[in-house]
């Protein structure tokens, strides 16, 4: 199995695996450690008993009769044989070996051992492992030269010992692992918990439940997850609020029109008299036109509310011109006056130019359907360090004041409003203002003295300042 199927099957499995293997191979090398530790740490006591044993006869030499005289502490061999379980042997000898007690076959060590300095081999003895620790010291009074003091045990009392020892150092250091390896299990099973108590709260949530999960019992590294997931959930919700305001908008507005149109045709068909059914299919046109435009209205509205932001920076100036020119022709048929004034450098904010075009659209169309014929309709730049903001003023009737707050609002007529309108327009403008961190602001024009909506829009960053 892969790391990255490893990793599609379980976190838990995921995690359980990778610090088991890491207790496995931290074991191992434990095992390893204490195996050679443990045979260094033997060889060491019973190389220190030896080396007792060499001490001892060492303190027994006499040299006072001109000689090399030796009193063997016999009860220490006989307690140092029952602690080899075997026979000992000993050697004493000058290094020219003129003078040489004991067992006279014990080898030398291979090179020179330094003086008074104990040394240790094992060697193949009378077909037998051996342990032989050798001792050299300076001989003093009238004998000279070195003397040579050798000890050689058997090594079956020490592998025995040693391996007994490994042998409980060994398990003891594998139920260390295998104790380890439990608590990582457990422990790995308990920090999970709180993500299987969010699995179990997300499968329990109704289909229509939205709301945000509570992110206090749950761990700090988790959080972010749960962090973009409540996020997605927000947005989720306020789309699908969207699409349900589309429709009920959509069926509220478009109802009433088509029962209408439906009246209008049935009446249509049973008229005789053509100047009536005339009347009456320019009564179906008008009605036509109005719930063709409350239906661009209303898919223009969920555009604003749901179109991805693709943004650039873009000059107000040209893009403003360039909507007021193509408008020219619907203001010369209401017989008003559209203008535009442009600001004094270039005006940038970063936009969704289509969306933007859009919401001054709708500004300038609803300036030109509420001025009276031969007023004036006016479309202004202005920018500064922070704001982008394009004002339409016009000299129509505008809207009482205490009304203006609620102008945004989806449906809204102010109550001085003439003709047909489906109350979008503004609430277009509002949504596309706010989806580009912007505002909409609605006044009395000082002086057209009708409305003046105003689009402000945070400024690109390299605005320049107005002089």
């Amino acid at each position: 199995m892969t790391l990255d199927a490893l990793h599609r099957t379980s976190l838990r499995r995921t995690l359980i695996a990778a610090l088991l293997a890491g207790v496995f191979i931290g074991g191992v090398l434990q095992v390893y450690m204490t195996w050679f530790t443990a045979r260094d740490a033997v060889n060491a006591a019973f190389d220190r008993s030896l080396y007792g044993a060499i001490r001892a006869i060492d303190a027994n030499v006499s040299t006072d009769s001109g000689g090399i005289g030796v009193e063997l502490p016999y009860m220490l061999f006989e307690f140092f044989e029952l602690t080899a379980s075997g026979t000992v042997h000993y050697r004493i000898a000058t290094e020219d070996g003129l003078v040489e007690i004991g067992s006279p076959d014990i080898p030398m060590p291979e090179g020179t051992v330094p003086l008074r300095t104990p040394h240790f081999q094992t060697l193949d003895y009378f077909g037998q492992l051996t342990r032989v620790g050798t001792y050299v010291r300076p001989l003093t009074g009238p004998v000279q030269g070195n003397l040579v003091i050798q000890v050689a045990e058997s090594l079956t009392s020490r592998e025995e010992f040693s391996q007994q020892f490994i042998v409980n150092a060994v398990a003891r250091d594998v139920l260390l692992a295998v104790l380890a390896a439990g608590m990582v299990a457990v422990a790995v099973s308990w920090s999970l918990r709180p993500l299987r108590q969010l699995k179990d709260e997300v499968t329990a949530r109704r289909s229509d439940d939205l709301s945000p999960f509570d992110t206090r019992r749950v761990p700090v590294d988790v959080r972010p997850l749960v962090d973009a997931m409540n996020d997605h959930l927000l947005r989720y919700k306020a789309l699908l609020s969207a699409q349900r305001s589309f429709l009920d908008d959509a069926s509220h507005q478009l109802r009433t029109p088509l029962a209408t149109l439906l009246t209008q045709v049935s009446y249509a068909l049973r008229e005789q008299d053509t100047g009536r059914l005339r009347q009456t299919l320019d009564a179906m046109r008008g009605q036509l036109r109005h719930t063709i435009r409350q239906a661009n209205q209303l898919l223009a509205l969920a555009r604003a509310d749901t179109s991805e932001m693709r943004t650039r920076v873009t000059d107000l100036n040209a893009l403003a011109a360039a909507l007021t020119r193509r408008l020219w022709p619907a203001a010369r048929g209401q017989r008003l006056d559209l203008g535009f004034e442009a600001g004094p450098a270039p005006v940038l904010a970063r936009v969704h130019a289509a969306l933007l075009e859009e919401a001054l659209s709708n500004l300038i169309d609803n300036a030109i359907r509420h001025t009276p014929p031969g007023g004036r309709v006016t479309v202004r730049v202005e920018g500064s360090a922070q704001w982008a903001c394009l004002h339409v003023s016009d000299t129509g009737p505008g809207i009482p004041p205490e009304e203006l707050p609620l102008a945004p609002q989806r449906f809204f007529r102010a109550s001085n409003a003439q003709g047909q309108g489906s109350g979008l327009g503004l609430a277009i403008v509002q949504s596309i203002a706010s989806r580009h961190q912007g505002r909409l602001v609605l006044a009395r024009d000082a002086v057209e003295g009708g409305l003046r909506a105003s689009i402000e829009l945070p400024a690109a960053p390299d605005q320049p300042a107005l002089s």
